[in-house]
């Protein structure tokens, strides 16, 4: 081993530490936040749920455009014209993001109708509720081709134009099931897996690009009609998410460049356990918290 190296084994310990009371000591004081007047932003799945409060969150701070991508008409119109009453310039555009070649199509109508895009929000997904054995096999490839591929898409249709500008953000609304999944879910569980794998592995290729940023969420279960009828055991211990808390969060995120958010930040400590924990142990912590069962009255999205 030449010196160099050797040296830089030597200081490597001491630049973690660095890092870890740089980022800790960051964390408790308030950092600048970016303006957002002059943002485009596009939400996938922005007709309803998470995505709907996204849309009128990034309104609320001030985003100049929105666009809304989504497969059902009513809902897209109705929170375009909700956005447009508050002052904010919303367009809508019909799109599946599991179809590849729609959604090249669309972002080359969005780019001449609205302008290019500046922050987008992957928000679309689907969930079936079921256990492998009872899962139908289009139901299982409908929640890989949305939940993950659809990423893949809309990032290759958008991504481009950003670094080109050197200016822009991709943003994930992931899940804790992706690091901690649930029986009754592997379709969800698998599919946000693959992609907080591909954030990961994007955030790392975006950190020699100036001006291009991502940010992750990973929230606990939402109180959406998505995951209707999910139950758990200690509603008090582990209440489900507000979306408009999370929608605010992951703005406010996405303004201070934050690249991986946990919500509630208890999920770290989930996930730290879960490094470590032998498997029995983790087994036990299901069944405390009723995850084995939480599926079972699940109705999902009427």
């Amino acid at each position: 081993m030449d010196l160099k190296n050797a040296c830089r084994m030597c200081l490597f310990p001491f630049q973690m530490l660095y890092y870890i009371v740089r980022a800790s000591l960051f964390s408790l004081l308030p950092n600048r936040r970016k303006d957002l007047s002059k943002e485009v932003v596009l939400i996938t799945g922005g007709g309803r749920g998470i995505g709907r409060h996204l849309a009128n969150e990034f309104a609320k701070q001030g985003a100049r455009k929105l666009i809304l991508w989504g497969r059902t008409e009513k809902c897209l119109k109705e929170a375009a014209e909700e956005i447009s009453l508050s002052g904010t310039e919303c367009h809508y555009f019909l799109c599946d993001v599991a179809n590849r070649e729609e959604v090249y199509k669309q972002a080359k109508v969005v780019r001449e109708k609205v302008g290019d895009v500046t922050i987008l929000v992957n928000n679309a997904a689907v969930v079936h509720g079921k256990s492998l054995i009872d899962s139908d096999d289009d139901a299982l490839l409908k929640s890989q081709h949305i939940n993950t591929l659809g990423q893949f898409w809309t990032t290759k249709a958008f991504l481009p134009r950003m670094l080109e500008l050197q200016h822009g953000h991709v943003v994930c609304i992931n899940s804790i099931l992706s690091q901690s999944p649930i029986p009754g879910a592997i379709d969800y569980n698998t599919s946000k897996a693959s992609s907080l794998a591909f954030m990961e592995s994007l955030t790392l290729g975006m950190l020699d690009c100036p001006g291009v940023g991502c940010t992750t969420v990973l929230p606990f279960h939402c109180n959406t009609e998505m995951f209707q009828g999910m139950r758990v055991r200690f509603p008090q211990l582990f209440p489900p998410l507000k979306p408009e808390m999370v929608a605010q969060r992951t703005v406010d995120a996405v303004r201070a460049d934050q690249a991986f958010l946990y919500l509630p930040w208890t999920m770290h400590a989930l996930v730290f356990l879960k490094s470590f924990m032998p498997h029995v142990a983790l087994e036990e912590i299901h069944k405390f918290s009723g995850s084995y069962t939480c599926m079972n009255t699940f109705k999902g999205r009427t």
